[in-house]
């Protein structure tokens, strides 16, 4: 059935909210067997660069020169660098660093998010290492001592590091004590369940599937609506002067 033009997703100068209903299919180069819904990039105002990759058994992602995140929301991949081989299966993640030459190529019909951003540097920080682990095995902790909101951490809270990604799981009924203005932007894709996400001025239900990106001192606040948790995937920049920010 035709939507006669209605949509939540929705653009303003601050935030994106985007749908399912309205992603847009490409081939970056380099990919084979695979295509990218692009959600955030420097057209956007981004710093970062944010996509999910959809792979047919078989395809390849195509390298870069900037520091690379993979996070598997749907089936395996295979990465291959420094002549060793890792499977990641969903929910298994990997930090490339700028400049390193590696493979990304699916096993099985597969879906990854993927955030590239070029790398900050800091004249006495050497640069950050190789990653490759699984949700699974990283601890989670409360935010704000809330026990029905659960923080993962998935990369190193140290200095080398420019960006963090996380993820984090809300009870039905759980939400953020404040409405949050910082200079961190973020990217967020929705994993599971659903809510209610204010950004900006406005009011927005997101489920699973929905991309939204929140410039820097957005306003926004999320709380979790329906019988099963809501989960989401997020980045933000860290660990760098606001001053020396890509995107200033």
């Amino acid at each position: 059935m035709h939507n006669l033009g209605n949509t939540r997703s929705a653009q303003q100068s601050n935030h994106l909210l985007l749908t399912p209903d309205t992603f847009v299919r490409t081939t970056l180069p380099g990919m084979k067997g695979c295509a990218a819904i692009v959600h955030a990039g420097p057209a956007l105002g981004a710093g970062f660069t944010q996509y999910t990759a959809e792979f047919e058994p078989g395809g390849e992602l195509g390298g870069t020169i900037v520091q690379r995140f993979v996070f598997v929301i749907e089936g395996t991949v295979q990465l291959d660098v420094r002549n060793q081989q890792s499977e990641l299966s969903a929910r298994g993640y990997a930090y490339v660093s700028a400049g390193l030459e590696h493979r990304i190529s699916a096993t099985q019909k597969s879906r990854v998010a993927v955030i590239e951003k070029p790398y900050e540097t800091l004249p006495t920080i050497p640069p950050p290492h190789l990653i490759v682990s699984h949700e699974d095995k990283i601890a989670s902790h409360p935010l704000e001592d809330d026990p029905g909101l659960q923080v993962k951490c998935l990369l190193p809270d140290e200095m080398s590091f420019d960006f963090a990604v996380n993820t984090m799981v809300y009870q039905p009924g759980a939400a953020l004590n404040i409405v949050e203005m910082h200079v961190m932007e973020h990217g967020l894709i929705m994993l599971e369940g659903g809510g209610i996400y204010r950004l900006g001025d406005s009011w927005y239900p997101v489920t699973s599937g929905d991309f939204i990106w929140m410039a820097p001192w957005c306003p926004q606040w999320f709380g979790a609506i329906g019988k099963l948790p809501a989960k989401y995937l997020i980045y933000k920049n860290w660990n760098r002067h606001p001053s020396a920010d890509a995107h200033k």
